[in-house]
């Protein structure tokens, strides 16, 4: 995936200045964890896990326990949530690279790019270390936000830091919140995996193998996929 001369305009083509990078799902396969956790968590909450796994994905954990128990307390949510942190971070069974990440982070290296997570930074350190997978120099991580996704605020965050415009950025993702968090801040998302070929997103890769990473003698980004 080298960055190479640009081709001629192709409508099948997103341009950006900037990247926005989910991890979970779209750098790290970290599904093996997250149904484990989630999984006793339901249980124990009378909750059906499969019908928990399909909100979970996304957001930040306090964010998830509110859409499944709506009338409990935000504090119990904050509570139980940092519990799960911990349980999660120290879970790294099945951990593994989305195919194509390696090199898609070494052709995104020298580029503007950061990493917008749900995760908070213990746990996105452990992933993404697990997975073997070097940490982006810039990261927003649920300490550094109010709300969680599907609210922009943390891409926002991302192109404020990398200091480029929203129309700018593009974002990749895997989830319903996070395409729609990266619609909300006004920016194209590239999806990754099965899961995001749901929310149409602007590009739909089935994987990182298949992005193109191109740039422009002016530095413009040009994502496309392959056949």
């Amino acid at each position: 995936m080298p960055a190479t001369a640009s081709a001629p305009n192709d409508p099948n083509v997103l341009t950006a200045r900037a990247l926005l990078l989910d991890m979970d799902g779209t750098l790290v396969n970290s599904d093996a964890v997250v149904e484990r956790v989630w999984r006793r968590w339901a249980l124990r909450h009378g909750l059906d896990p499969d019908a928990a796994l399909k909100v979970v994905h996304g957001r930040q954990g306090y964010a998830t326990m509110a859409l499944l128990l709506p009338d409990r307390p935000m504090e119990q949510n904050h509570a139980e949530n940092r519990e799960l942190l911990a349980e999660e971070t120290a879970d790294l069974d099945g951990v593994v690279p989305v195919p194509g990440a390696p090199a898609f982070l070494a052709a995104v290296a020298a580029l503007p790019h950061a990493l917008v997570t749900s995760a908070d930074a213990a746990l996105a350190a452990a992933r993404m270390g697990a997975a073997g997978l070097p940490m982006p120099e810039l990261r927003v991580t649920a300490e550094c936000v109010s709300a969680s996704k599907p609210d922009p605020e943390g891409f926002l965050k991302g192109a404020a830091e990398l200091g480029f415009a929203p129309a700018d950025c593009v974002v990749f993702e895997d989830s319903e919140a996070g395409v729609a968090a990266g619609r909300a801040a006004g920016m194209r998302v590239v999806g990754v995996g099965p899961r995001a070929a749901a929310y149409a997103p602007e590009l739909h890769v089935p994987d990182l193998t298949r992005l193109r990473v191109e740039v422009t003698a002016d530095g413009v980004i040009r994502l496309g996929a392959t056949a």
